[in-house]
């Protein structure tokens, strides 16, 4: 009869650790029982008795003596390679998930749910839906774009990314546009006030009460907005907010305003006014490219934070609520910090036209 192993030597550290996890409650099974057995050897019990104590074999008792006898706990929780759980979906199916997802749309819609791709597979459709999980996949979602056609789109964004990143010394920057057709909208019955455990809560359906035009100038270096609430945005309004520009910015800066391409900017009139305030300097964005402009980042803001819940019985209560708006916004105006280079934006566009002549050219 063989003599009974001596007690594991184990460091007060080892057993430390050993005795958090034979006691937790969220530790892999297997893991619990190595440290309660690894514990139980280093107070010197028996293999046999260990192992009849713990449900397992004696010579698994044996084995986890010897590995932490020559190893201690420096492999701990790592499976070995080839053990542990196999994956459970074939790379077959895999790939033919990613394949139909991404290359096949079902008979008359145009993209799958997991449910159909799951059908037309001969799959559950949680196996589609763990695939498209760990894959990013996306059907039900489109993100939308366009790339601009502009000629001169390489030297406009150069220009404005400029204005953005190194804007001029003696000078405002002032991004501006208009949001037009700003609509008051009451609802139909009276909204109910969030309470605990129920948001706050507004019929779907409305009535309109007229529109106003906002123009607003951020300035990109503070924050703060210059704007003012027309009834149209012809260019007789446009001329009378560029006065109201010339008047808030003091007279010893220049005045570099980004725009879009509207006509509207372009005007003869405004073309005459601006020879006769030579201190104004206007730069385009390119066409199809108003993300470039950063006071539509403060229009989405607007819209989200006080136009889109709001309730308006009148213009005159609308242009108040936008006004008030502003004052906030000014009184502790936050810039947004632009960190796009042009280099960067131009790679990008480059790589989305490429994109899109090959597929043009694979249709």
């Amino acid at each position: 009869m063989s003599a009974p192993a001596p007690p594991l030597a184990m460091s007060d550290t080892d057993r430390e650790v050993l005795a958090k996890v034979a006691r937790s409650t969220s530790a892999a099974h297997r893991e619990v029982i190595r440290a309660r057995v690894l514990l139980d050897a280093a107070d010197g019990v028996g293999n046999r008795t260990i192992a009849a104590e713990h449900g397992i074999s004696a010579m698994t008792v044996r084995a986890w003596r010897s590995a932490f006898a020559a190893e201690g706990l420096k492999y701990w929780g790592t499976v070995k390679k080839g053990r542990g759980r196999k994956p459970s979906i074939p790379a077959e199916t895999i790939a033919e998930i990613v394949r139909m997802t991404t290359k096949v749309t079902p008979k008359g819609q145009t993209h799958w749910s997991s449910r159909s791709l799951a059908k037309e597979l001969g799959i559950s459709h949680s196996t589609v839906h763990r695939v498209w999980s760990e894959l990013g996949l996306k059907p039900h979602r489109v993100d939308t774009f366009k790339v601009s056609n502009d000629p001169a789109f390489d030297e406009k964004v150069i220009d404005v990314v400029g204005l953005y990143l190194n804007p001029p010394e003696q000078a405002v920057v002032l991004a501006m546009d208009e949001k037009s057709s700003v609509q008051a909208l009451d609802r139909t019955q009276a909204s109910l006030p969030m309470v605990p455990g129920r948001a706050g809560t507004m019929t779907h359906d409305y009535k309109r009460h007229g529109t106003t035009t906002l123009f607003a100038a951020l300035d990109v270096l503070t924050g703060k907005v210059i704007g003012q609430c027309l009834p149209k945005h012809r260019h007789e309004e446009f001329l009378k907010f560029l006065a109201t520009i010339d008047q808030e910015v003091p007279d010893d800066l220049e005045v570099h305003l980004i725009l879009d391409n509207y006509a509207t900017h372009k005007h003869a009139k405004v073309k005459e006014w601006m020879t006769k305030h030579p201190r104004f300097h206007f730069h385009f964005t390119p066409t199809s490219a108003s993300w470039l402009n950063q006071v539509e980042r403060w229009f989405r803001d607007l819209t989200e934070k006080n136009l889109r819940r709001g309730i308006f019985r009148s213009v005159p209560e609308l242009i108040d609520s936008i006004e008030d708006y502003m004052k906030a916004n000014n009184q502790n105006p936050k810039p947004y910090v632009w960190t796009a280079t042009a280099e960067s934006i131009l790679e990008k566009v480059t790589r989305a036209r490429a994109s899109l002549n090959e597929q043009a050219n694979q249709n």
